[in-house]
């Protein structure tokens, strides 16, 4: 089988960066097509292993799923394979939002189990005739990955269910994570075998693949890669308790834009993001982001739509026509209402069975008048749950039909044989509500279809008896648990576990005026018919497109082993600072200035003490010694503090407070370098953070002599960066005619008078020095944090301008891999404290020879 993926192999072995055309196409926006989707698919069938250029003109999408969109069939004697376009599939229906001129290439598993001799060939046929590639799992493989891990542990996780005991989930099983982990990585291989990394995009659907993402990332840095949840994300506090979290979160966000149906969904997994693994996320221009090493993962909020097209025309079928007449000569004089679920424990089947039974006890009117039709789709797990709802769901159903039924009259039709889709869709037509009552589900399309049943056609409308020009109506029970239940906004919202709530709505259902169901059913059809699967599609797909719109223009490196893998992205112009380079530079230069951030560059991580140990302080005072050096220490802290830290270190200049005060050497008086005429402003600031540390847990007032700091750290960290963000707005609002600027940090919300940052301390060290005559030659800039970006912004400006040796060797550095103004990064602070240790044992040797250099000079001229 040809491909395209290693088309640029020589190009990626010399690091040499991919190649993009100036004009990117962009992903067209096209309506739904109604028809059956077989009449309007693209004829061109060729196979895409082709031998194609990578430059190749056509977008491709690789989408990649649990299953292929496909159906099998094999003749009775054992001949031949038949396959045909499984057009319920949702993977099928979103090529509609792609448009003609993209390519779309399937990957996934084969609902029928095909014999490994057979393979080659159905391959090959598949990929020809279907731009499909199987992935054939061996059978004992496929029951630990599917029946096992996915059904076993994430989809009863997902729906909130905890694996209290062995009957529930059952226990994590470390063999069926490993064979979850195997499929991810088949998957993966059959990703390479088609991918041109430079030009396709890959989508990634659900829960069955969520460490997909790791393996291509590691084979592809820049791979352009979205993934798509169709399940509920559940809550951290649900999350955290299943024991491969983190590698789960990581292999995700290795993904360049994740999709979720709500924002629940997506909050929750920003919750685990940042309680998990420590990240933050930012919502600008109408987009959420994590920063993840320098690369931003983008979170799309989106629900899937349905195929308008499809149902529309399987309302035109002849069959369906005869079908509703069949059904609405069966019930007429009655009022149906419809469930359609699938039959497992979180559809809440019983629930509804049982607020029917509740509503023909309390509206004894209803008997012989109303019938809910429960349809009950088969199950896709498999276990003694999925026994006990059905056999639970038929005593309930034999009851309520005994204690209310009549002859002639059955309150409950369960249907639990499998319908054609005309046949359920007919079902859809003459039901006057759908209920859809699931204790948790993800995106449930069935309150969709049934909104676009009801509009129904002139020739259904004839069957029914009604005017084609009078005014649909339709009316939906929808459980507030379920990802369609916030674009249903017309619809009666309920908890489905109060079961006298449910009965209520249902009885409210049935006795609303025609009006109101008009209106309500117009706006539904509005929403649904213009946000379908096509609209989906296309959306995520642009926005994938936005997300991967810079991959060519950073560096990337990966790091990590194992599902630890990641990516590292940084602007090309940004590196990590090695010591052999800096040294080099340090020992030819003799005017230099060094700034250095103490709260989070030489404190060491982990460590709970904020005073500076032996080592850090013998580092400071060797390199204060140095008669070329001038060390400057830049901190939060307050001067008292700091002159008892560092009395030892005589010639080593500090700023306190952020850069409000400083002194240049030991015996020198402080200065401020900024006029503050008073500090009224604190008995305004002060009783509102008293305020909201009252109310915060674990946060605290730090109050200084220039500033207040409202500190967060040893808060919960949602709970505290919600009070923060409250705390800067009404800080804000009542300071806004003080001279005082009000900023946010890691962990802190701060009040200081405006003018004050610690860029301050740079130029005033740079100025001074330029002032006697000593033009820096050599510039060492370390800090950690926001507050130091002013330090770096500073320095970036002065190689421009006359305070620096038009030599001069700078030296920005951050600490950690992340978005900075600085030029320079270095991975953690153990490394900062070995560098300043190099260029301190520097100083030392050169103190050392220098007397012995000149003693050298005199013997040679003499």
């Amino acid at each position: 089988m040809a491909s395209r993926s290693y088309s640029n192999l020589l190009d990626l072995a010399y690091g040499g960066s991919p190649t993009l055309s100036q004009e990117r196409k962009r992903f067209p926006r096209v309506a739904t097509v109604p028809g059956i989707l077989s009449e309007v698919e693209d004829d061109n069938c060729n196979s895409v292993g082709s031998d194609a250029p990578s430059s190749i003109s056509q977008e491709r999408i690789i989408i990649v799923g649990n299953q292929l969109p496909l159906r099998a069939h094999r003749n009775t004697d054992g001949g031949q394979w038949r396959f045909n376009w499984d057009e319920d599939s949702l993977l099928l229906q979103l090529k509609d939002g792609l448009g003609e001129d993209v390519e779309v290439i399937y990957i996934g598993c084969l609902k029928e189990e095909v014999a490994p001799n057979d393979q080659d060939d159905v391959s090959q046929t598949l990929l020809e005739t279907f731009k499909c590639v199987p992935a054939f799992l061996p059978p004992e493989l496929f029951t630990k990955f599917y029946h096992g891990f996915c059904k076993q542990h994430l989809w009863p996780l997902f729906h909130y269910m905890l694996p209290l005991s062995p009957d529930l989930g059952g226990r994590f099983d470390r063999s069926l994570w490993q064979a979850y982990v195997s499929v991810n990585k088949i998957f993966a291989d059959k990703v390479m075998e088609v991918i041109s990394p430079d030009d396709d995009y890959v989508w990634v659907h659900d829960y069955h693949l969520m460490v997909l993402p790791t393996f291509l990332r590691k084979r592809f840095n820049r791979v352009k890669l979205g993934f798509f949840l169709h399940s509920p994300f559940p809550s951290s506090e649900i999350y955290r308790t299943l024991p491969v979290r983190e590698e789960l979160l990581r292999a995700l966000l290795n993904s360049d834009l994740i999709g979720f149906h709500t924002f629940d969904y997506a909050r929750h997994f920003l919750t685990c993001c940042s309680r998990m693994l420590g990240l933050s996320y930012q919502s600008k221009r109408g987009y959420i982001g994590l920063e993840y090493y320098g690369r931003t993962v983008s979170i799309k909020i989106l629900p899937v739509g349905t195929h308008v097209g499809q149902l529309q025309s399987v309302l035109n079928l002849p069959e369906t026509e005869a079908k509703v007449a069949e059904l609405h000569d069966k019930f007429k004089g009655q009022t149906v209402m419809l469930g359609v679920d699938d039959m497992d424990i979180f559809k809440g089947i019983n629930l509804k069975l049982l607020a029917m039974e509740q509503l023909l006890m309390q509206h004894t009117e209803n008997s012989g008048e109303v019938v809910l039709v429960q349809i009950a789709n088969p199950a896709r797990g498999r276990g003694r749950d999925v026994q006990e709802v059905q056999s639970e769901t038929y005593a309930t159903v034999k009851r309520i039909n005994k204690d209310f039924g009549r002859p002639g009259y059955d309150p409950v039709v369960l249907i639990d044989t499998p319908l054609q889709l005309y046949e359920r869709i007919a079902y859809y037509v003459i039901a006057e509500c759908c209920l859809v009552t699931a204790v948790r589900d993800g995106m449930n399309l069935i309150p969709y279809e049934y909104v676009i049943c009801r509009q129904g056609n002139e020739k259904l409308d004839e069957t029914l008896g009604l005017h084609h020009s009078a005014p649909k109506r339709s009316m939906l029970v929808v459980s507030e648990f379920i990802g369609c239940s916030p674009s249903l906004s017309g619809a009666i919202r309920v908890n489905p576990w109060n079961i006298d709530a449910v009965a209520e709505a249902m009885d409210s259902a049935l006795i609303l005026s025609e009006a109101e169901k008009q209106l309500r059913h117009e706006k539904h059809y509005r929403y649904v018919s213009t946000h379908d699967v096509a609209y989906w599609a296309h959306s995520f797909l642009q926005d994938l497109e936005r997300a991967c719109g810079d991959h060519l223009r950073k560096r990337c490196w990966g790091i990590g082993f194992g599902l630890g893998f990641r990516v590292v992205a940084m602007d090309p112009n940004f590196r990590k600072l090695s010591v052999e380079h800096i040294v080099s530079a340090y020992k030819r230069t003799k005017n230099r200035a060094i700034l250095l951030d103490y709260d989070s560059t030489l404190l060491l991580t982990g460590s709970l003490s904020t005073i500076p140990n032996v080592e850090a302080v013998g580092i400071l005072k060797n390199l204060c010694r140095d008669p070329k050096n001038v060390v400057f220490l830049v901190s939060g802290k307050d001067r008292k503090t700091l002159t008892e830290w560092f009395s030892s270190c005589g010639k080593l200049g500090i700023a306190a407070e952020n850069g409000y005060f400083i002194r240049p050497k030991h015996d020198a008086d402080w200065e401020t370098c900024v006029a503050v005429p008073d500090f009224d402003w604190k008995q305004i600031a002060e009783p509102v953070m008293k305020l909201y540390t009252e109310t915060t847990d674990g946060s605290a007032i730090e109050t200084k002599e220039s500033s207040l700091v409202w500190n967060y750290r040893d808060a919960d960290p949602d709970f505290g960066f919600c009070q923060a963000k409250e705390l800067l707005d009404h800080l804000e609002s009542v300071l806004a005619n003080e001279p005082v600027s009000v900023k946010s940090g890691q962990h802190v919300v701060e009040v200081k008078p405006q003018g004050v940052n610690k860029g301050v301390v740079a130029e005033h060290l740079l100025t001074t020095m330029q002032e006697k005559g000593m033009l820096p030659d050599f510039v060492l800039c370390i800090g950690d944090d926001r507050s130091d970006e002013d330090m770096f912004e500073v320095i970036r400006r002065a190689t421009a301008g006359p305070y620096l040796s038009p030599v001069a060797d700078v030296f920005a550095c951050t600490v950690g891999q992340k978005c900075s103004k600085a030029k320079y990064y270095v991975e953690d602070r153990t490394e900062i404290l070995r560098m300043l240790q190099v260029l301190g044992n520097a100083s030392e040797h050169a103190a050392k020879t220098a007397p012995r250099a000149s003693n050298r000079a005199i013997i040679d001229k003499v």
